[in-house]
């Protein structure tokens, strides 16, 4: 017990809840006629987590395995859409909501193909695909028209609540917990790792990196269309805007939470700790009246000092421990 804090407390997660718990701190001290860990606040945090960690946990994944996606937050505006024109045609919630998480499925599973069958760059790849590709079919299929939301299912899943907690906290908190624990206990986990610390020993090991590739990819495209659906179901409304604008401050939070782009690092603690340090600052300096506009100036920031950190940090690894071999390339255990 007392050697397992020990190695938490040497973990960079550990710095992360201390960082929070900073946060928590100033705005519970700056904010004297508001309680900000009220129950109500608190779940409010979570509640305007729960389209972030969605995609966290897709780009998390890709980014340890050394890949990245820049698609999913369009893939979710398309799958959204697509749901609302089934549901408006008729069709049952359940056959709507599995057909768009289909459509975000083929829509990973393409952007694979570009970067593995094509040899394209992730990076051009992805953005090409959501920014054009699953954007424009968005425009096309609802003649640039936003699609009511009215199934009680759908609602249910985005405003509903089981003990008094939302629907949508539950289900993006069990879907983070779940691939935690693969990524951390299973051998998939352990393959995503290998193949982000050394692709070459990847093969070397048995593992086949674009098989995997296909893998992520899907995953991360079902986990952006999950977030259309959810987004539209709060929103009573399926629009073109709709998660368009969440996947980079994912991103952010993916990178700030110990994820290096380097590959082979990190885990979904230390993406949902860095999702929860974004959102309770932006919960405070809404709180104190501060222009909202700030937010995004902070998120930027925060990413560039991330990227800074992760780069002399990966620098300074590559420096005192090259990598040797099969041997040399196991992945670091996440924490």
């Amino acid at each position: 017990m007392r050697a397992g804090i020990g190695r938490f407390v040497k973990t960079k997660n550990f710095s992360l809840v201390l960082i929070f718990v900073a946060v928590v701190l100033f705005f519970e001290f700056t904010s004297p006629n508001f309680s900000y860990l009220s129950a109500a606040n608190i779940r409010h945090i979570l509640d305007s987590m729960v389209i972030y960690i969605l995609f966290a946990i897709g780009e998390g994944l890709l980014i340890i395995s050394g890949e990245i996606d820049l698609s999913p937050g369009y893939i979710g505006v398309f799958s959204g859409m697509v749901m609302g024109l089934l549901l408006q045609g008729g069709m049952p919630w359940y056959a709507a909501v599995l057909l768009s998480l289909l459509a975000g499925t083929a829509f990973g599973l393409f952007n694979a193909f570009l970067i593995n069958a094509l040899s394209m760059q992730g990076f051009i790849a992805t953005l090409a695909t959501g920014l054009y590709v699953a954007k424009g079919f968005a425009q096309v299929i609802s003649d640039g028209k936003s699609v009511n939301i009215r199934d009680p299912a759908i609602v249910w899943l985005g405003t509903g609540k089981i003990l008094n907690i939302p629907v949508a906290i539950i289900i993006s908190l069990t879907a983070i917990l779940v691939f935690g624990i693969v990524l951390a206990k299973t051998k998939f986990g352990r393959s995503i790792y290998l193949c982000g610390g050394n692709r070459a020993a990847a093969r070397y090991a048995g593992l086949n990196p674009r098989k995997l590739s296909y893998i992520l990819f899907a995953i991360s495209g079902a986990m952006g269309a999950l977030a259309g659906i959810l987004y539209a179901g709060r929103a009573l409304a399926a629009n073109l805007f709709s998660t368009a604008n969440y996947a980079f401050p994912a991103i952010t939070a993916v990178i700030l939470g110990g994820i290096s782009f380097g590959g082979g690092s990190g885990g979904m603690l230390g993406c949902f700790l860095g999702l929860l340090i974004l959102n309770s600052f932006n919960n405070g300096i809404t709180i104190l009246g501060v222009e909202p506009y700030w937010q995004s100036v902070f998120s930027g920031v925060l990413l560039l000092l991330a990227l800074t950190v992760d780069y002399f940090s990966t620098k300074n690894k590559m420096r005192v421990k090259p990598v040797k071999g099969v041997a040399g390339a196991a992945a670091q255990k996440p924490v």
